[in-house]
């Protein structure tokens, strides 16, 4: 087979010359993986052969080795590892020689694929020569200019593909002199200086004992802080670019350098390029996140001041912000208009507002003579900029530094919202969200929103949502955040009773605009509209709701009509039933929660009949936010919504086999318990069907592991609905649950991620445990004792793991107290061969009021047990 002719075949205009190249590749890659590889890196190699077969030859190559899913990539990784070992090494020898190609796609493309072998290889302690040979390119007399930069394009992609650990120090020095001497002025190609500063930002994680060591670390700081004053942009851009990874890196080794940095960053964002300005403030966003962690870390702890604070901020704050406050100045021409806008100005507000957490109180007299100065000036950019820098520092100082300040300057803000400029309209719509969402609350002594200027703020924010898209959907904000402040205080939400009729045409209107060029609007006015409802105080406005209600159901069916001609019109019409399903579910929840639950039992059947419209859609998007209203319906309806599971069934198992969009999956298994919940034992007939996929859905594993500990808490749910019936799946269930605790064993404790798993999934299997002992207790209970030692043990594992977090402690004193109240005096002698419980309750009854009852209660049954 001649491969660069079915290379070039493959990239034919011609479809039918392609589709055969395209079965020619597939064929050769099934029948002869490695000469498939081989060729492929001859071709990439050989620079007599044509551009367009090489670069395609090399992309193959990089996607024989890699993928983004796990399964398939590690896959990848088994079928390089297997190949015989001659072929690697040719293959390897061909990529080397073409990193000194005179085409830019082949030696890009093989510095990619050589980081990728790397990545498979480093790892297993071969390829080991492969940093030695990168660097003889560097140091070789006469090495070419694209020799360099294509050799120092694969150290970088090596540093980003493997972990720092499995290169040696004296590998990571090797790479960093080279990657220097790259950067030196000394260099006469800015092609290779610009390569060479890429390549040390991806190896500053290696470098964390040279940073550690005085001498190396000033030598590293000198040469990036020289290099960004580089002639080219470029170069000064990426050098920031380093700067910014080390404040997030090495942060506690900063300070020697810092004033430097400050001259560097101060020259940057007044005088250079946009691009390189914006990373020069991204550096200070970085110490302010870095500080604000600190702050986090160690607040009310007594070693606050044993770790590396240096308030960096705190000290620059007077040449930081004034600096800062400029940049504001420099927006650009309807950027509220580009949801993906990002400029100097934005980049100011948005440090400014990591600045004000950082700092708190002490931003303010800094920032508010600037807002004064330039709120009124006729140029519009000095009103905007006034408002941006206010709505920007409201996180972060004390409410008693800004409630005088919001009050004073709330009416000027309602005027502002008439201004001719519609960028100031829309930075202001933000900051009176911003205003409601930080410092609104009615329960305190002086609060921001009174009876006195509610009415002007809602004939403010109903006016203005009518204005161009972005402004409106701003305003859908506000008004989204004004209602949130009222939803932990009953009596207050009143306050809004008069006004709902009105907000809520007013919102449905922003939803149907004509003008829906800005997609967010739609979807800020829903979830506007879900919060007004959520705090609508319902026997004051059930009738609204009601009349609300029929609406969206009305809005819901007419989306049934959409004529579908392209998958842009099938995305549309799923968003759009996606919002209107969670609006269906909020107004459901609120009415079920409340007197007002005939309102829902007279719409029920319509309801479903749409949901289940909805399903036969076929919509990941739309299944999720269907499902959760399901699961509000069943709540509403109670044993009665067993006249739609016969329907409804093939929807909910079709949920939850759905592996591949997983959160479907996970939401229907939640679903299961409130059906549960609601039906008891009339779900009976659909357990075994159910059961069966659950049990499925713990086997696979393709199944992403975060819907497993909801499936656990789920069997818990079907053992409470139906009692002692569950006795036929205890043979099949409980080896899942003791699979699952043996699976705790092994988890890396050293990582966050798998702690927060192992946490949930310790719940799940509590939940589960106690959901089946309440099931069964009564004459069944004797089946549980061949489980209750393996369970005793399983608590035991977990009181002595300092991992768990409160709900698993919580959920383990719950299941020992369940063990006690189903097993009665058969546990007697379990509890005292598995004393723990006695240290594990002591513990408990310190902690908070929840967790105290349920272990008082727990010490009661076990007590009982014992003394019977």
């Amino acid at each position: 087979m001649d491969i660069t002719q079915i290379l070039l075949a493959a990239q034919s205009p011609d479809g039918n010359l392609r589709s055969a190249a395209e079965g020619n590749i597939k064929q050769f890659q099934e029948q002869n993986l490695p000469n498939f590889l081989l060729s492929l890196s001859v071709e990439l190699s050989n620079d007599e052969r044509p551009p367009e077969s090489r670069r395609l030859a090399g992309i193959i190559l990089k996607n024989s080795l890699d993928a983004k899913d796990s399964a398939k990539k590690e896959l990848l990784t088994q079928q390089w590892v297997s190949l015989d070992h001659s072929i690697k090494l040719q293959i390897k020898e061909s990529l080397l020689i073409t990193l000194g190609s005179s085409v830019g796609d082949a030696r890009q493309t093989s510095s990619q694929v050589i980081a990728k072998i790397a990545s498979i290889e480093i790892p297993r302690r071969e390829w080991q020569d492969l940093i030695a040979k990168l660097l003889s390119n560097m140091t070789q007399p006469g090495a070419s200019v694209p020799l360099k930069q294509a050799t120092l394009e694969a150290l970088g992609y090596v540093c980003e593909e493997i972990p720092p650990e499995h290169l040696e120090q004296d590998q990571v020095n090797a790479v960093l002199t080279a990657v220097v001497q790259g950067m030196n002025q000394t260099e006469l190609s800015s092609e290779v200086r610009l390569a060479a500063v890429k390549a040390l930002y991806n190896a500053l994680d290696f470098a964390e004992s040279n940073f550690a060591n005085e001498m190396e670390r000033t030598f590293i700081m000198k040469v990036i802080c020289d290099t960004a004053v580089s002639k080219e942009v470029e170069i000064r851009q990426a050098a920031f670019e380093c700067l910014v990874a080390i404040a997030s890196t090495y942060y506690v080794h900063l300070d020697p350098y810092m004033q430097t940095i400050f001259n560097l960053t101060a020259n940057a964002v007044k005088g250079d390029e946009e691009p390189v300005a914006l990373q020069a403030v991204e550096f200070w966003s970085t110490i302010c996140e870095e500080e604000i962690e600190l702050q986090e870390e160690y607040e009310g702890s007594d070693d606050a001041n044993s770790t590396v604070n240096y308030r960096f901020i705190e000290k620059a704050l007077p040449s930081l912000v004034p600096m800062l406050l400029e940049t504001l100045l420099k927006q650009e021409e309807d950027q509220e208009q580009d949801d993906n806008a990002w400029n100097i100005s934005m980049s100011g507000g948005t440090c400014l507002g990591l600045i004000a957490r950082t700092v708190g109180d002490a931003i303010v007299p800094l920032v508010m003579p600037f807002v004064e100065a330039n709120i009124t000036k006729p140029d519009w950019r000095c009103r905007e900029a006034a408002t941006f820098a206010f709505g920007s520092i409201l996180d972060g100082p004390s409410l008693e530094k800004l409630a005088p300040l919001v009050q004073a300057g709330l009416d000027f803000l309602l005027n502002t919202m008439n201004d001719p400029n519609s960028q100031v309209k829309d930075t202001t719509a933000w900051t009176l969200g911003r205003v409601f969402e930080l410092l609104h609350s009615p329960c305190s002594t002086n609060p921001i929103i009174s009876n006195a200027n509610l009415p002007r703020i809602m004939a403010v924010l109903l006016e203005s949502s009518k204005d161009v898209p972005n402004v409106a959907e701003k305003v859908c904000g506000a008004i989204y955040f004004l209602a949130q402040g009222y939803e932990d205080a009953e009596p207050a939400s009143s306050l809004l009773t008069p006004y709902l009729p009105n907000v809520i045409a007013a919102l449905l209107t922003a939803a149907d605009r004509g003008d829906m060029t800005h997609v967010r609007l739609r979807a800020s006015a829903y979830e506007a509209l879900n919060e007004i409802v959520r705090v609508s105080n319902i026997p004051e406005t059930s009738s609204i709701i009601g009349q609300l209600l029929q609406e969206i159901m009305r809005r819901l069916n007419l989306t049934f009509d959409h004529q579908i001609f392209s998958s842009g019109d099938k995305e549309k019409q799923s968003d759009l039933q996606a919002l209107l399903c969670g609006v269906l579910q909020v107004i459901i929840q609120k009415l079920s929660s409340s007197d007002a639950k005939s309102i829902i039992a007279q719409t029920a059947d319509q309801l479903m009949l749409l949901f289940l419209r909805v399903f036969a859609c076929h919509s990941a998007t739309v299944h999720e936010e269907a499902m959760l209203a399901i699961g509000a319906l069943a709540y509403a309806t109670g044993p009665d919504f067993v006249k739609y599971m016969p329907e409804f069934f093939k929807y909910l198992e079709a949920g939850l086999q759905n592996y591949e969009e997983y959160q479907v999956c996970s939401i229907s298994v939640g679903v299961v318990g409130d059906i549960c919940r609601a039906l008891e034992d009339k779900i009976l007939p659909f357990c075994d069907g159910i059961m069966t996929v659950l049990l499925k859905d713990l086997s696979n594993s393709q199944l992403n592991r975060s819907v497993k500990p909801p499936i656990f808490s789920c069997f818990g749910d079907i053992a409470l609905a139906i009692g002692e019936n569950f006795e036929k799946y205890l043979p099949y269930a409980m080896p899942m649950l003791q699979g699952a605790a043996e699976l705790l064993v092994v988890l890396d404790q050293n990582d966050e991620d798998m702690v927060d798993y192992g946490n949930q999934l310790r719940r799940g299997i509590f939940e589960a445990y106690s959901g089946i002992l309440q099931g069964i207790k009564g004459a069944k209970a004797q089946l549980m004792i061949p489980y209750a030692g393996h369970l005793l043990q399983f608590t035991e594992a977990v009181y002595k793991d300092r991992s768990r977090d409160e709900s698993v402690t919580k959920a383990a004193v719950a299941v020992l107290g369940d063990l006690a109240d189903t097993l009665g005096p058969i546990s007697k002698d379990l509890f005292k061969s598995h004393l723990f419980h006695v240290e594990f309750l002591r513990e408990c009854l310190d902690l908070d009021d929840e967790v105290r009852e349920t272990a008082s209660w727990t010490q009661g049954m076990i007590n009982q047990a014992i003394v019977s």
